[in-house]
């Protein structure tokens, strides 16, 4: 009996150093490398794209407006249909101004005749003057009153001109091409000159304009980078709009005009104007949009999937770089800004590194890793297959 106690307890012994040795088996074996999924990223050419707000504007508009006074007899025009330079919109009583032109007419040919009356009275003067038979003051006198009748014919044309434009402006016409808006007034309306009311307003809507804000620090920053000779700046860019919030894109693009020279006080911003063709008529003035305005343009930038980009506890971005061997070293990176769904960096990393796009949950400092590259790694987002039954 004291033999088998004996045997129970060195077995007993033996058991427990076993289990004491499993630990240490496995930390000589230590962690097998981790799979990761890695882009091998490549520097080039990478444009500045800045999204700005901005609002649609008409390219030309006209406000119609009387410069006499008169009733409207009619209307010549479809309200929301186009019109064309020239074409008569109103009618406005006529019969007072040419009543007034044939007025000034009338006076035309009395001025007319009371100065070739006094222009024979003249001629008669000088050969009387010449014989000595009347004074010099008689034939001052004379002259005197042809001059002034023939000053009274000059007058009296100048007011048949004014009578003639006014008849003519009786006559309302469209000053420019483009689509005429609803009328405000009607038949019988009485309207005045020069009135504060416009009659109806044309507007050219094919190209039509779209005003963008910028921030004037923004575009400081901008114009300072392209004057360093660190961003190229692109001239001619295109301008693409996105209609709403979800980024329906403008099928037309359009060109920058120009930026404004002042800078608006209340918002510290800048005006940019841009140019878009319309022949559609989607764009419509007062049509809140977006662009996309390229500003600028690095010829060696480096665009990095923002999934792969980690932050220290202070906010540091840093990448995970796989190196040659292998091994998993973490880099701080310097961002300059979102190029849709990657960031452009412009330090940090060179052309040729490979960056860890998924896997670094469960990787350290120099860790040895399995890289899979993006277009060879499974598709982490697939769903797992259900397991069978």
């Amino acid at each position: 009996m004291h033999s088998r106690r004996i045997r129970r307890m060195a077995a007993a012994l033996a058991a427990s150093l076993c289990l004491l040795a499993l630990p240490a088996v496995a930390q000589q074996g230590g962690r097998p490398p981790q799979p990761v999924t890695v882009m091998t990223i490549h520097s080039g050419p990478v444009a500045l794209t800045d999204v700005l707000p901005g609002r649609a504007v008409a390219f030309r508009k006209a406000e119609v407006r009387p410069q006499v006074d008169g009733l409207i007899q009619h209307r010549l025009f479809d309200e929301g249909a186009r019109v064309e330079a020239g074409q008569q919109l109103y009618q406005i009583d006529p019969e007072t101004y040419r009543a007034t032109l044939n007025e000034a007419r009338a006076d035309v040919a009395k001025a007319k005749a009371t100065y070739a009356l006094n222009l024979k009275k003249l001629r008669r003067y000088e050969s009387l003057l010449q014989t000595q038979a009347a004074s010099q003051q008689a034939y001052d006198d004379a002259k005197a009153a042809a001059d002034e009748a023939r000053a009274a014919v000059a007058a009296a044309q100048a007011r048949v001109e004014t009578a003639a434009i006014d008849l003519e402006r009786t006559t309302l016409t469209a000053p420019i091409s483009g689509v005429i808006g609803r009328s405000d007034v009607t038949e019988g309306a009485l309207v005045t000159a020069n009135q504060g009311t416009p009659l109806a307003t044309i507007t050219v809507l094919d190209p039509i304009h779209v005003d963008l804000t910028q921030s004037s620090t923004r575009l400081l920053n901008m114009r300072h980078k392209i004057a360093t000779g660190t961003v190229e700046a692109t001239a001619d860019a295109p301008v693409t709009l996105l209609l709403n919030a979800r980024g329906d894109r403008y099928a037309h693009p359009g060109t920058l005009q120009f930026t404004e020279v002042l800078v608006d006080s209340s918002t510290s911003s800048v005006t940019l104007r841009a140019v878009f063709p319309n022949p559609d008529q989607v764009l419509l003035p007062g049509m809140f949009v977006r662009a996309e305005v390229s500003q600028g343009r690095i010829a060696d930038g480096v665009l990095i999937p923002q999934k792969a980009v980690q932050r220290t506890p202070n906010g540091s971005p840093f990448v995970w770089i796989a190196d040659e061997a292998d091994a998993v070293a973490r880099r701080s990176v310097v961002i300059e800004r979102a190029v849709d769904d990657d960031w452009l960096v412009t330090g940090g990393v060179v052309d040729g590194d490979r960056v860890v796009l998924e896997g670094f949950q469960k990787i350290a400092q120099g860790a040895k890793v399995v890289p899979q590259p993006v277009d060879q790694a499974p598709d982490s987002a697939a769903p797992a297959a259900a397991p069978q039954n």
